[in-house]
């Protein structure tokens, strides 16, 4: 299910509001894990098999780990049960078809004849709830978190239907104290539901918007013109800000509408100054959990220049292969890594440094466009392809012509110019939900918009969060 569909809009959240706040408090977790499951499962009923399956192991690791006169090495058991348990499901689901077909290649290339590759289908969200049960077992070793009372609040916290296909990623130590009392106040409720509309504007009436001259251009590079194509890469760069901030603001959003708080997984990282500053903005909830739970066991920045090097690029190959099961995420990851390797060894002496921040911040947006090309595009011939027709323009004057009639309109022009002014000019959700609960013009102002939005709603297809693929 989506959150910017009729359906999630009119009929599940009443009805999931509704059953919440009517309940007796000791059956909410209950409800809460129910309809969570009704909520995932809405894609492929299938699909709740597997995420009760890795959260039974989870719990069976840390009633391993937190056992009365567990030995260090009966602990340690129950991590390394819970940790290969859990990746070997990630690596089957997400993985195998990738080292099938690369396996292939492989004995292509010495004339051999390659295997059938096996068809796999990808659970919606796995790798966004196999990371929240393995941070539970983790952070029961580590001494970070007390295991959790019950077995219904274990699930509940895993199946939270705000944030369980998209993140953020949400630790249990975060929401312990929630699952076991949380307020249910009128002021928390405003702010949630003010926090869920500023996602669903950003959804609806900006990513949804400037998605289609994007989806035209890169599903076509073959005819582009250099204008389009440029064009395109800059609708797919706010699209994909907007959508995943979009889905992070409704998640929080929800949460708080049900009581819980989750960590800002957004801060305006397109207006960071540097790569540094880039990912201690963007999908916080990620670049937190690959720090805490790979940067740091790798040395983390302990050693000498060169080892701390080897560590940023380890955790960001890795966090790009988290993103999808192709090269092209690999070389996402190691761009990300190299080009922060390369401002941490340049050092603050570095003419870099010297430039004012808007300057730095208009290199990388340059910079960034190009790396959202191997992000966007499904193989790396296509983002060949797209780079091109950038350069040089591909097929004839016609063709060109005519897609850059479909993509370069004064209505999309408009909509870029205007997410250009909202991420560039405007401020952060939080900030702008605490203006809008002091004054009632604010809040008129982004009501309204959420009411277009919603009426935007009725006359365009379902359009999934870009990182439901994740």
């Amino acid at each position: 299910m989506v959150f910017s569909t009729q359906i999630f809009l009119f009929y599940f959240l009443p009805l999931a509001l509704l059953g919440n706040y009517l309940l007796p408090v000791r059956w909410r977790n209950l409800f809460l894990t129910l309809i969570s499951y009704v909520f995932y499962g809405w894609w492929n009923p299938w699909f709740v098999t597997l995420m009760a399956l890795s959260s039974v192991i989870d719990w069976w690791a840390g009633a391993i780990i937190c056992a009365p006169g567990a030995s260090p090495r009966q602990r340690k058991a129950g991590l390394l049960f819970s940790l290969g348990a859990n990746l070997a499901l990630l690596g089957y689901f997400k993985y195998a078809m990738f080292a099938q077909e690369n396996w292939n290649r492989l004995v292509e290339l010495f004339g051999g004849t390659p295997s059938p590759v096996v068809l796999i289908t990808l659970p919606m969200g796995i790798s966004f709830y196999t990371f929240q049960t393995m941070s539970y077992s983790i952070d029961l070793y580590r001494g970070h978190a007390k295991r959790a009372k019950s077995f219904i609040d274990y699930i509940c916290f895993v199946s939270l239907f705000p944030q369980l296909v998209a993140g953020p990623i949400v630790r249990y130590q975060d929401v312990a104290d929630q699952l076991r009392s949380r307020p249910q106040k009128g002021e928390l409720f405003a702010a949630g539901a003010l926090t869920f509309m500023c996602g669903f504007i950003k959804k609806v009436l900006l990513a949804n918007t400037v998605s289609q001259p994007a989806d035209l251009c890169f599903d076509d590079a073959v005819a582009l013109g250099t204008g389009a194509a440029w064009f395109g890469l800059v609708c797919f760069y706010f699209q994909l800000y907007f959508d995943f901030s979009g889905y992070s603001d409704m998640a929080i959003g929800l949460g708080k509408m049900f009581g819980f708080t989750f960590v800002e997984n957004f801060a305006s990282p397109y207006k960071a100054g540097s790569f540094t500053e880039f990912w201690q903005r963007w999908h916080l909830s990620l670049t937190t959990f690959l720090r805490d739970y790979v940067f740091i066991p790798l040395g983390g920045s302990r050693g000498t220049k060169w080892q701390t090097a080897r560590n940023t690029m380890i955790t960001f190959l890795l966090g790009g292969l988290w993103h999808g099961a192709a090269w092209r995420y690999l070389i996402w990851g190691g761009a990300h890594g190299l080009m922060l390797v390369l401002e941490r060894l340049s050092g603050k002496g570095c003419l870099w440094w010297f430039l004012p921040k808007v300057a730095r911040t208009a290199v990388l947006v340059a910079i960034f466009q190009f790396n959202w090309i191997v992000f966007r595009c499904e193989t790396l011939a296509d983002g060949a392809d797209y780079l091109d027709a950038m350069f040089g323009g591909r097929g004839n004057a016609t063709g060109q012509a005519v897609l850059a009639g479909q993509v370069i309109t004064p209505w999309y022009c408009f909509a870029l110019l205007l997410c250009a002014a909202v991420v560039f000019l405007g401020t952060e959700t939080r900030q702008l939900v605490v203006r809008a609960e002091r004054s009632w013009r604010i809040a008129l102002g982004l009501f309204a918009a959420f009411v277009v939005s919603v009426l935007a709603l009725f006359s365009q297809a379902e359009n999934p969060f870009l990182y439901f693929r994740f």
